[in-house]
């Protein structure tokens, strides 16, 4: 035991008997990275609490419908839409008006040229009016990363936190609000009871294929969705998508997503599988890639 209180004073005072600057800047250092550690693993994160706040606010629903879908409600859509609902089973189920996604280790890439990162991502959707809302959480060398898109009353907005504390990127303006406006509209028929309102227009284009249109807000946004012949969506295409990069450049590319890996669950059938891709001349970028994708309606949280 003196040996060990010997060692601990000759690395505090030296041999000459003064204070070790080295060492206390040392145990200085030391303490920063015990406090940063413990930083990093609290439960608490403004964002998070700032994504709960507008959640609870806005997505969910106190009181509940309860009409159901009708073969006379969807009695306007183009074909294949129509047989998109049947496939799936929704006629005769309750309509829905809100939609919660989880998506679990999502492969995802920042852009072209950049390294992909897992991700966890938890999004809302509403129909009462276009709005959708999502978390997203990455930890990388033990440094967490948090996300938050949101598109609420005709903004939208993508913000990128690092170490829950520096803003590295926050993307606002009309191209972001575009943007959201056809992102909600590419999810219409994960949410089918969206599908069904007035600010969305369907027109047939053949057996396999239908375009619809989203106005609202003042903006309009358009793309087509393909179905094969069973009845599943299976993917949608639009040119009314900038692809923004976090310094807030922008350029003008074809986008799709694409659904695929059906599940049944309480009857009715859900894609599992969500892609995200856009199309540059030079070669396809799939820069968002959810598998086991879980779909929830009208959450109680």
């Amino acid at each position: 035991m003196d040996f060990v209180r010997s060692g601990i004073r000759a690395a505090i005072y030296g041999s000459g008997g003064k204070i070790n600057k080295s060492f206390i800047v040392v145990a200085v250092l030391y303490c920063l990275l015990l406090i940063i550690v413990v930083f990093f693993n609290m439960s608490y994160s403004k964002t998070l609490t700032n994504f709960n706040l507008i959640k609870d606010s806005i997505f969910m629903s106190k009181a509940k419908k309860s009409e159901i879908f009708t073969q006379k409600d969807i009695s306007h859509l183009p074909f294949p839409v129509k047989r998109y609902f049947y496939y799936c089973g929704y006629i005769g189920t309750p309509k829905m008006l809100t939609m919660k996604a989880v998506y679990k280790d999502v492969e995802f890439l920042f852009g072209k040229g950049k390294s992909a990162v897992t991700i966890d991502y938890l999004q809302y959707n509403t129909v009462k009016e276009p709005a959708r809302i999502a978390y997203i959480y990455s930890l990388k060398n033990g440094i967490p990363f948090e996300g938050l898109d949101s598109y609420i009353a005709g903004k939208g907005s993508m913000k990128g936190i690092l170490a829950k504390l520096f803003t590295l990127f926050n993307q606002t303006g009309e191209t972001m609000d575009k943007a959201s406006l056809v992102t909600f509209l590419s999810e219409c028929l994960i949410i089918p009871n969206a599908a069904l309102q007035d600010y969305i227009s369907w027109e047939e284009i053949d057996a396999l294929h239908a375009k619809a249109t989203i106005n609202y807000y003042g903006r309009e946004a358009e793309g087509i969705f393909t179905f094969n012949e069973k009845g599943e969506m299976i993917s949608f295409t639009t040119n009314d998508r900038e692809a923004t990069a976090t310094d807030g450049t922008g350029e003008k590319v074809k986008w799709s997503t694409v659904f695929g890996e059906y599940e049944e669950a309480e009857g009715i059938k859900k894609p599992t599988k969500f892609q995200a891709i856009w199309h540059y001349d030079d070669g396809d970028l799939l820069y968002f890639d959810g598998q086991g994708v879980v779909l929830e309606y009208d959450p109680d949280e």
